[in-house]
Formats: structure tokens, C-alpha cells, sequence
């Protein structure tokens, strides 16, 4: 639902859409619609969104803003990822309400898991 003023709608900048999508269909089981070779779009995954063709790549080493999943089994989360091409950038660690890491997609693009659930 569109609510007035609440974020709606999140872009990543992407070298390859074609490793975009098949990088979050095998980790997350996420589905895309095409719009043109330069644009695919995601939705109901907790924010709609979509990737653009880009040389560039988010990160919080650039001042990004990061993207944080959830996760009730955070280890088997992060095994998907690797299986799926990701890169594991910081490993899991602890913080005040839970645990997380950091990865990057096949593009570059940085996102983290968190989970409040102890394993």
C-alpha cells in the first residue's frame, strides 16, 4: 500500500542485471519484471524496488545508505548467499539485540542480515 510521505521505493545501481537477478532469485527465491534491457524491478520483498544498469556499486565505505535483511536462521541465510555468489565482507558478529553480517551481491552492492535469534 502507498502511504503519504513513508519510503516507497528502493534502486541499486547494477553492472549486470542478468547476475542481479538470477544472484537474489537463488539466495531469496525473489521474482523480477523486466522494463527494457536496462531496468528490472522486484516486489513483496519487505520494499519493492529495482536495479538500474550502472557502472557504480553501493557501499558504506562510500557513505552509503545500508539495506538490512532479516533472518530467523542467520548461518543458514548466510550459506545461501555464498551459495548464490554473494560475498561475505564481515562476518557475523554480535551487537546490543542481536547478531549480523555484512555481503556484497555478484555487482558489488553491500547489504546486511541481522537476526535476534541466537543459534
Amino acid at each position: 500500500m502507498n502511504e503519504h510521505e513513508k519510503i516507497n521505493y528502493v534502486e541499486f545501481p547494477a553492472t549486470d542485471i542478468g547476475v542481479a537477478k538470477s544472484f537474489f532469485t537463488v539466495a531469496f527465491g525473489w521474482s523480477f519484471t523486466d522494463y527494457g534491457p536496462d531496468y528490472t524491478a522486484f516486489s513483496d520483498e519487505g520494499l519493492d524496488g529495482g536495479f538500474f544498469k550502472s557502472d557504480k556499486f553501493v557501499s558504506t565505505d562510500n557513505g552509503s545508505a545500508l539495506i538490512v535483511f532479516y533472518s530467523g536462521t542467520l548461518e543458514e541465510t548466510k550459506d545461501k548467499i555464498e551459495k548464490a555468489g554473494g560475498s561475505i565482507i564481515k562476518p557475523i558478529f554480535s551487537f546490543p539485540g542481536g547478531r549480523r553480517f555484512h555481503f556484497t551481491d555478484p555487482n558489488g552492492n553491500e547489504y546486511a542480515v541481522w537476526s535476534d535469534v541466537s543459534e
